[in-house]
């Protein structure tokens, strides 16, 4: 009996911690506020990559600091909108960048993304076309790994890609594990990434 619980208890702090770190996959998370070429990962990257979806506002907002604190001199914006009638949405995230005083010949754009996988996809075009090999991924905190598991397959043989979730989104928060909607988030976002990983390359 005790030998069953203390194995439970490994096993729900053991789960914890891979959910904590689920939902904190920042790479840039040891770096300073502006890139530095003398630490291991924290050096400046040729674009930024920003995707639509959650709390687009937020993932936008994020893109937009990291481009005003010389993490790279270009962004690209990915995403399609629902209403195919209607601007995209990697449209409206331009105009909140060009509204932030971001200059439009340094943002890119991919308008025909609808889901992550499409992204991934889109944002290669973007990147090969304009030579960026180096890139920073922001989305919302939830999407990241899921995110991260694309793109990386997606620019496997061509870049490297570097994560940095944004704090900003409306819809996350660092106590999500009290909500229901929180669980439901992660654990859908778990099974994606779970297929992603098992998907063929």
């Amino acid at each position: 009996m005790r030998l069953g619980l203390i194995i439970l208890g490994i096993a729900m702090v053991a789960g914890c911690i891979g959910l904590y770190q689920f939902t904190h996959l920042d790479d840039l998370a040891a770096c300073s506020q502006r890139p530095d070429a003398s630490v291991a990962g924290c050096q400046k990257a040729d674009a930024i990559v920003a995707i639509s979806g959650g709390d687009t506002t937020a993932r936008t907002r994020t893109a937009i600091e990291l481009y005003e604190g010389g993490w790279a001199d270009k962004i690209i914006f990915s995403g399609a909108a629902r209403d195919t009638n209607g601007p995209s949405n990697a449209m409206a995230m331009r105009q909140q960048a060009l509204a932030a005083g971001i200059r439009e010949q340094d943002i890119y754009t991919d308008e025909f993304a609808q889901n992550t996988t499409q992204n991934a996809a889109g944002t290669l075009e973007v990147a090969k076309l304009y030579s960026l090999n180096n890139i920073i991924l922001v989305t919302s905190p939830y999407h990241q790994v899921r995110a991260s598991e694309m793109f990386g397959k997606s620019f496997a043989n061509y870049g490297t890609v570097r994560n940095h979730p944004t704090p900003y989104d409306r819809s996350w928060s660092e106590y999500w594990w009290t909500t229901p909607g929180g669980w439901l988030t992660v654990m859908g976002e778990l099974i994606g990434t779970f297929f992603e990983r098992i998907r063929p390359q």
